[in-house]
């Protein structure tokens, strides 16, 4: 996940991906990134499926603006292709302590149709991976929050058609190079870029941090089970019509940051499967992120 909330002040500007750093000995490849990057509690990592404990309280997500049409900003920043959301979405429910609201959205890729995610489900990666970023509507909660920025992920494999994504791929071709921004021709929701519904009750949970630097601790990330299915045209065009640099020497792909120990942290799966819940947010879930907390730390 790519450091891109306006909120956040700009970290490392040399800092690179892997595939980068082999042609360019001026950039940090990932290991050797700084801030917090070699803290352990650290994101991406390997999900072991039949490892995660259930948790009853990891229930529905309430969506609410995420079936609102927007005309998105897009742009590419020269480590993902972005695309700014507003302040009209939030999140609540999903076994989390407080609402949040999105701010951007971004993706990770490679060419290669089993290596751009960044999580791996049972050691398997996908070809991209999605990531919508929220920021907690009440932050003064805690002084030190590991809670503070909610990320849903969600894993992309190759399969038919997305014509919910198909604005977005069509916008890639005017921002090729980095500080380039365009805007989507066609009105689409964050609704329209999800799996159906029902799709959305299966995830895993765990306390982890940003993917680039500086590597904040502070992420409570949510990776759904189901992966959302694009065209293979649809996914190679990221790597096809965008640039890292703005000579468009080096096609940006490959935008992952390696594996992380899990160490002793838990990874959580949702639970069993149940009607939405009402807005707002019913006070029996406001303990449950303070539960996960207190098993993490311990």
């Amino acid at each position: 996940m790519a450091v891109m909330l306006g909120s956040m002040k700009k970290l490392e500007s040399h800092w690179c991906y892997e595939i980068q750093a082999r042609f360019n000995r001026d950039c940090m490849g990932p290991d050797q990134w700084g801030q917090q990057c070699q803290k352990d509690r650290q994101s991406p990592i390997n999900i072991v499926t039949a490892k995660a404990q259930l948790n009853e309280n990891l229930g529905p997500f309430s969506f609410s603006g995420y079936d609102k049409k927007q005309k998105w900003s897009v742009e590419n920043n020269g480590h993902s292709v972005m695309v700014l959301l507003g302040n009209e979405s939030t999140i609540a429910g999903g076994g989390l302590a407080s609402r949040y609201r999105a701010k951007q959205l971004h993706l990770h890729w490679s060419a290669v149709l089993d290596a751009g995610s960044e999580h791996s489900l049972d050691g398997d990666r996908f070809a991209m991976e999605m990531h919508i970023v929220h920021e907690k509507e009440n932050r003064k909660e805690a002084q030190d929050p590991k809670d503070e920025i909610a990320v849903l992920a969600f894993l992309v494999e190759a399969g038919s058609k997305n014509d919910g994504f198909q604005p977005l791929v069509e916008a890639l071709s005017d921002v090729p190079t980095p500080t380039m921004s365009t805007t989507v021709k066609k009105s689409i929701s964050l609704s329209d870029l999800l799996p159906e519904e029902e799709k959305l009750r299966h995830y895993f949970r765990y306390l982890g941090s940003l993917t680039t630097p500086g590597c904040e601790e502070k992420v409570v990330w949510t990776v759904f089970a189901d992966p959302i299915q694009l065209h293979k045209d649809q996914i190679l065009a990221f790597s096809e019509k965008l640039y890292y640099d703005k000579e468009k020497r080096q096609k940006m792909e490959d935008n992952v940051r390696p594996l992380q120990r899990r160490g002793k942290r838990v990874v959580f799966r949702s639970g069993a499967p149940g009607p939405l819940l009402p807005l707002p947010l019913p006070a029996l879930l406001a303990p449950a992120l303070t539960c996960l907390l207190a098993g993490f730390l311990q």
